[in-house]
């Protein structure tokens, strides 16, 4: 019996997908972007259970074992390096100049990198979308007034602000407050290994391109019909902003933030590498290349680590940031 001859209740209905559902399937077609999400993961995975995977103390020095490195690792050294060199099995990738084991410390800076790339993509999108959605919806004298003040922040250099204020934030640890709010900044600062004032160096700045996009975006739908309609049966204007712009803007910003995220963790390795990131002996990738990096040449192994690290985080998140785009982007649906 035919399909079109059967009663109309036992008739096959093709279910319609969602514009959900097509981006997921796009998403799962891109294996380059599934591997990063994979190793993503597992990076994540390994800076949570740093302590189960490692010594535990990245800090703990061994003077007896400095500059040194395990038998397997003498291929990837200089030639006529087996002269000077001194092996110790005992650390996986050997130890830095003050006894250190890399391998904890390549762990440990992990954390530092996911932190960053967490902290500083989560404050520029939520404050760059909000920002962006006021100035984009309200329109007239505010929206102009409200991206003046976006290029006016624009004019200065993004790297030099965040460069003067770390100098400016670390000079105020140095030298100390009296009391109250700036004290307290100061001590959270120092029970975070100066982590927080770098996020707050960098969050003050990196808000600023995504409050641009999200007014693009927000100026692109708010005369739409389901905008106009909502308008029409008296919907107030945070109910509009928040139930019906932001729900439909929300996935390309992500998208670009996504995309954001691997300089975000490369301004944290240049800012530790120049001595204005985190605080020793709290572990980062840049404080590891910068300590290794006059060394080279003598004890490359030292270097390996965090430079492959941080290459391979970098990576993995321009990766997924591309197939996010290509999966969610409707106009490359094709």
């Amino acid at each position: 019996m035919a399909v079109a001859e059967l009663p109309a209740h036992t008739q096959l209905v093709r279910k319609p997908r969602s514009l959900m559902s097509d981006s997921i399937n796009r998403l799962r077609k891109n294996k380059l972007a599934l591997g990063s999400i994979a190793v993503l993961i597992l990076i994540v995975l390994a800076a949570i259970f740093a302590p189960y995977i490692t010594t535990g103390d990245f800090a703990k020095q061994d003077l007896m074992a400095n500059n040194t490195i395990p038998h397997w690792m003498l291929p990837l050294m200089p030639k006529g390096a087996e002269q000077y060199l001194r092996f110790n099995d005992d650390y996986i990738l050997g130890a830095d100049d003050l006894g250190r084991d890399l391998w904890t410390r390549t762990v440990y800076g992990a954390r530092i990198s996911l932190a960053v790339a967490i902290v500083a993509s989560t404050v520029s999108l939520l404050v760059g979308t909000i920002y962006g959605l006021i100035s984009g919806y309200v329109g007239g004298t505010a929206d102009a007034v409200m991206m003046r003040i976006v290029d006016f922040l624009y004019g200065f250099p993004f790297l030099i602000v965040v460069i003067l204020l770390q100098t400016y934030f670390k000079a105020v640890a140095r030298r100390g407050v009296g009391g109250g709010f700036g004290q307290a900044m100061v001590a959270i600062n120092e029970s975070m290994g100066g982590m927080f004032f770098l996020f707050l160096a960098i969050g003050l700045v990196n808000w600023i391109g995504m409050a641009r996009i999200a007014r693009g975006q927000v100026l692109s739908i708010r005369r739409k019909e389901f905008v106009e309609a909502a308008k029409a049966v008296g919907a107030p204007d945070i109910r509009i902003i928040f139930r019906h712009i932001l729900p439909n803007i929300i996935g390309p910003l992500i998208v670009v933030e996504t995309l954001a995220i691997p300089g975000y963790i490369f301004l944290e390795a240049f800012l530790s590498f120049i001595g204005l990131g985190v605080d020793a002996p709290t572990p980062s990738w840049g404080i590891m290349i910068s300590e290794a990096a006059p060394g080279i040449r003598t004890y490359p192994n030292q270097l390996l680590p965090p430079a492959l690290a941080l290459t391979i985080t970098t990576l993995a998140f321009n990766f997924m940031g591309d197939g996010l785009r290509d999966a969610f982007d409707p106009r490359l649906k094709e």
